[in-house]
């Protein structure tokens, strides 16, 4: 459920701290960026920005990595019904590929937030600054330290896991729905026998191994 915010903080109420600070010293409003996909070997690279309502808190809202499946998908769907402003974007495999992932990964953040409605007065990343921002800084685990960039992580994590498992309809022999494009040893077994498809990412040394094998268009 959506809670308004209570006037005292809470011992857990630490994932909003920072936000708060930048926003009590005229930054807002503050965005988080983060990604899904970056290390998986097939599959989009998913970049999400969330800028959060200030007088809202979020049941569950974590690092997407430390939710369950169920979990990511009560808080996408508050996300969605609350009136926080959210920016998806998408790069494919032959993007990835042409490119590399660490530009299309910082394009990516820089693309989603300028695609919020309202310019942020201030960005926060996952990890790593991220140049041509506005106002920036990167967090170190930012998934575990601030609200939009835990928010920004499950939204580009759902949106790429259901896109995967639509690529398993598609793609059926390779398991995407179950292990989302990483690099496992079902998925390995499945580039073994059957080569790369068009959504694997060619430039990936696991699946460069495989590409004499029979692909799959």
């Amino acid at each position: 459920m959506l809670r308004p915010a209570p006037s005292r903080m809470r011992r857990d109420a630490d994932l909003y701290t920072l936000e708060a600070a930048l926003v009590r010293r005229g930054l807002g409003p503050v965005a988080g960026a983060d990604e899904a996909g970056r290390g998986a070997c097939a599959g989009p690279l998913v970049v999400a920005a969330v800028s959060l309502p200030l007088s809202a808190r979020f049941d569950e809202l974590n690092d997407s990595k430390l939710l369950t499946e169920a979990a990511r998908e009560r808080v996408f769907a508050l996300l969605r019904r609350s009136q926080a402003a959210i920016s998806v974007v998408h790069y494919g495999p032959d993007e990835i590929d042409r490119r590399g992932i660490a530009v299309c990964n910082r394009e990516g953040m820089r693309v989603a937030v300028a695609r919020l409605p309202e310019r942020p007065g201030y960005v926060l990343t996952d990890g790593f600054p991220v140049p041509g921002l506005p106002g920036s800084l990167g967090v170190v685990k930012g998934d575990r330290t601030a609200a939009c960039v835990a928010a920004a992580g499950v939204v580009a994590k759902v949106t790429r896991d259901r896109l995967m498992c639509e690529l398993d309809l598609e793609y059926p022999d390779y398991g995407f729905a179950i292990h989302k494009g990483y690099s496992t040893a079902m998925h390995e077994e499945a580039l073994r026998r059957f080569g790369p498809c068009r959504e694997h990412r060619r430039s990936y040394t696991n699946v460069a191994a495989h590409v004499d094998a029979s692909v799959r268009v």
